[in-house]
């Protein structure tokens, strides 16, 4: 993590350094300043710090005109000796408000705090990229029956097969429906922490093994729920990936 320190009293700045050391000795202080006029040639040529510890008063003026002047959405811990710029504090990405002279028990609530703010954005980034993964996978088939349609939700779909050059929907309840795609096409558009290709003719979900049994030359023998009425083999060089797929 790199720390941006604004303070222009160097016993203060040493201080905070002592203090942020104390907490991770890992941190990286990636420079101290001492006014808004260094603060605007700094943010010029140097990538954006994790964590800025700024405080308010500076030596040419107030740290908000650097915010005035400049997009800089970086985390922010304030330290001042005076309480009167809290709510104007708030408006520029705060995290804390910390009243001089800091003490450690302070820092380490506001640098604790920080990182459980990074760690919930991390969080809600994860959360927001699996949603668009998701997306872009299958939620249901169109399947055509005489001159009628029937939606299929993948929820209920068992297990896919290739039989005779045509591919199938085995449903929970044993009910099959033809496709009009190739296995291979299913594959990219089926979410793989739900179905997996055991070999080259079949794609089962989680929910379709029912029983495992190993198999001469490495391999293994599922048995379905419902059946698939043929021998289905995880082929020997999917056995590994299919026992980590199984576990999750």
């Amino acid at each position: 993590m790199r720390v941006l320190i604004f303070e222009d009293e160097k016993i203060n700045a040493d201080h905070l350094q002592d203090l942020v050391k104390r907490y991770d000795g890992d941190i990286e202080i990636a420079g101290v300043l001492e006014s808004i006029k260094a603060g605007l040639i700094w943010f010029e040529s140097n990538k954006l710090p994790d964590l800025i510890f700024m405080d308010i008063h500076l030596a040419d003026g107030l740290c908000f005109e650097i915010f005035e002047t400049r997009n800089i959405e970086v985390p922010v811990i304030f330290t001042t000796a005076y309480d009167e710029y809290s709510l104007q504090a708030f408006k520029v990405n705060s995290i804390d408000y910390l009243l001089k002279p800091i003490n450690f028990s302070d820092l380490k609530s506001a640098l604790d705090k920080f990182i459980k703010h990074q760690m919930r954005q991390f969080s809600e980034l994860q959360s927001l990229l699996m949603k668009q993964i998701q997306g872009n996978y299958k939620k249901r088939f169109l399947v055509k029956i005489g001159e009628q349609y029937k939606n299929i939700a993948i929820d209920e779909i068992s297990f896919l097969i290739s039989e005779e050059g045509l591919v199938f929907a085995v449903l929970n309840n044993g009910s099959r429906y033809p496709l009009d795609f190739s296995l291979d096409q299913l594959e990219r558009m089926t979410d793989p922490a739900r179905f997996f290709r055991v070999n080259r003719k079949i794609i089962v979900s989680h929910i379709s093994v029912k029983k495992i049994h190993t198999y001469f030359n490495s391999r293994l023998k599922l048995e379905l729920q419902p059946s698939a009425e043929v021998e289905v083999i995880v082929s020997r060089e999917r056995v590994a990936d299919f026992k980590n797929w199984l576990e999750g």
